[in-house]
């Protein structure tokens, strides 16, 4: 199926890359169907794009790029909702909030996004920590992170200038990403 977005303009999805969030996003419950669009820009920042409203889209980063330690706990309800029956095949997306000044981005931490993926199931839950906050400064931890990507990428690019290191580990599988390209 193609769609049209206000963002990236039109994109091919297939079946398979659809994520179904059950309920919608917090606020949001009339949209239900999103995919993952990576701009490949190499900021690490996916975007959620609405499949049911083109000019809707969320830019999402993995948490454990700005926060070591960080937990997500699912309840049973949880975990049967998702159809999540082995963590390890779960995918966990903070929402980003990135201001005109982008030294002030946040990421909220109390609600992420859970995805299955395995079946593309979502849901936004919101954790029972008090530890984590709406609002967590990421600006910071992501440029720290980026650089010491781009370091260790320009050191094996010196021994083998023909490769390109991709931190393959710090994104979910390819079939749930969308390229522009």
């Amino acid at each position: 199926m193609i769609i049209k977005t206000g963002r990236f303009g039109s994109l091919t999805i297939d079946e398979n890359e659809i994520i179904k969030i059950g309920g919608g996003l917090l606020g949001l419950s009339e949209y239900s169907q999103f995919c993952l669009v990576d701009p490949g820009d190499e900021t690490l920042i996916l975007w959620l794009q609405s499949l049911d409203h083109p000019d809707l889209a969320f830019p999402v980063l993995e948490p454990k790029i700005f926060k070591s330690g960080y937990i997500v706990r699912l309840s049973a309800l949880e975990l049967k909702e998702l159809d999540l029956k082995d963590i390890t095949t779960a995918a966990v997306f903070s929402i980003l909030t990135i201001p005109e000044d982008v030294t002030q981005m946040t990421a909220n931490l109390k609600a992420p996004v859970v995805i299955n993926l395995t079946n593309q199931k979502a849901k936004q839950v919101v954790l029972q920590e008090n530890e984590y906050q709406i609002k967590q400064s990421v600006f910071k931890e992501l440029r720290t992170h980026l650089l010491t990507i781009q370091s260790n990428q320009n050191r094996l690019e010196q021994d083998t200038p023909q490769r390109t290191v991709l931190d393959v580990a710090k994104l979910a599988p390819s079939h749930f990403i969308k390229s522009l390209s």
